[in-house]
């Protein structure tokens, strides 16, 4: 009886995302409408499967159920993006979303001390959250970038910068992340958000970023039953 609880409310969560489709009057081709294909489908499938389970296993499932109503990988990551701002609301850190990437930005008044790797308190909190979700959505690379600001030179910047993102990614691996999902790299002054000219704009600066970005195979599985699906 419990097995059959995720893959009952998957088949509800279907028949009710089905509801969104419409059909084009020029083509006679039967599609998910937009409110399906990113509001209801994505809370439906994701969503109900995701939380039942409680596990990577159903989390996967969950996504393969959206690509089968046409949600696609957007909708895997979108269920990931809601947990994550719920799980760091009123930490500080910036939940950005660009296309199928989250980006989470942690500034270094969270993370570290100044001049310093080792993780802070409130960034061991944050990162605690942000490994529950990681570690249970697999289908994700996870790209971390530690930044500093131009003040100082390259020699001290970039190593710094790569010990900061190594920190990041061994406290996720403690915490259930798989390692090979993730890789780790400093690059010091590169790539700043605000200018270095002000202590405003070095404090933007100094950060570490989190990319999570759904692996190719995860996208290639959903467009198979999209496509199986529509046929």
């Amino acid at each position: 009886m419990t097995i059959m609880k995720p893959l009952a409310a998957l088949a509800a969560a279907t028949t009710l995302a089905l509801s969104g489709c419409v059909t084009d009057p020029t083509t006679g081709q039967t599609h998910a409408s937009k409110t399906a294909v990113y509001g209801l489908s994505g809370a439906a499938v994701c969503g109900i499967v995701g939380a039942i389970t409680h596990n990577s296993r159903g989390a996967r499932n969950a996504a393969l159920g959206c690509g089968a109503i046409g949600a696609g990988i957007g909708a895997y990551m979108d269920y990931q993006e809601k947990l994550l701002r719920q799980k760091l609301a009123n930490t500080n850190v910036d939940v950005q979303r660009d296309g199928n990437q989250i980006k989470l930005v942690m500034p270094e008044n969270v993370t570290f001390a100044t001049n310093s790797s080792e993780l802070s308190g409130s960034a061991t909190s944050s990162l605690s959250s942000v490994a529950e979700v990681l570690a249970k959505y697999v289908d994700t690379n996870i790209t971390i970038a530690g930044y500093t600001d131009s003040t100082g030179n390259d020699s001290i910047n970039i190593p710094l910068s790569q010990r900061r993102a190594q920190a990041v990614s061994s406290f996720l691996t403690s915490r259930g992340v798989a390692y090979n999902r993730i890789s780790a790299t400093g690059y010091g002054s590169a790539s700043p958000i605000a200018s270095n000219a002000t202590v405003e704009g070095r404090a933007k600066n100094r950060r570490v970023e989190i990319r999570v970005n759904p692996v190719q195979q995860a996208q290639t599985t959903t467009t198979q039953q999209t496509t199986t699906y529509v046929q």
